[in-house]
């Protein structure tokens, strides 16, 4: 890999270094600093530098992730099924007089229990049926009671 300038400075600075702690004479620091300045790779800084101490390693800056609008959007998970069957059950229990109440109910309870375990989508659906169908089945039961206790 070719040299930086960063990377020949910092060769030199622990040349520098080593001759202020008295590892290197001043002819051998001048002949490195030379070579240092001439090397054109890493390896030749890195073989100047050998036998001596590096010091502390140069700062490593943390890589910014991605900024979200460059990210592919998305893709939301696909609607459950049932979900959408217990939805359209429960829309229909005001043209069925409520007969797609129980199916709606037992969809959405099933729609349910698989969107929890499987992570897909359409929990609303699922919730929007369960309510449409007990409403029909509360109706359906006050209906009954109500022609129960007038018959009396």
């Amino acid at each position: 890999m070719l040299a930086s300038h960063a990377d020949r400075e910092r060769a030199v600075d622990v040349l520098r270094a080593g001759f202020s702690e008295g590892r290197l004479q001043q002819a051998e620091l001048e002949k490195r600093v030379t070579r240092a300045y001439e090397a054109r790779t890493v390896g030749e800084l890195g073989l100047l530098v050998a036998d001596l101490p590096q010091g502390p390693l140069p700062v490593q800056y943390a890589v910014a992730p991605v900024p979200r609008a460059f990210l592919p959007a998305p893709v939301p998970p696909p609607n459950n099924g049932k979900a959408v069957g217990a939805l359209v059950c429960g829309i229909l229990t005001t043209m069925t007089a409520g007969l797609t109440g129980i199916p709606a109910v037992v969809l959405g309870h099933t729609a349910r229990s698989e969107i929890r375990r499987t992570g897909q989508g359409g929990d609303g659906f699922a919730v929007a049926g369960l309510i449409l169908g007990w409403l029909s089945i509360a109706g359906w039961t006050l209906f009954v009671i109500a022609v129960v206790l007038m018959s009396r």
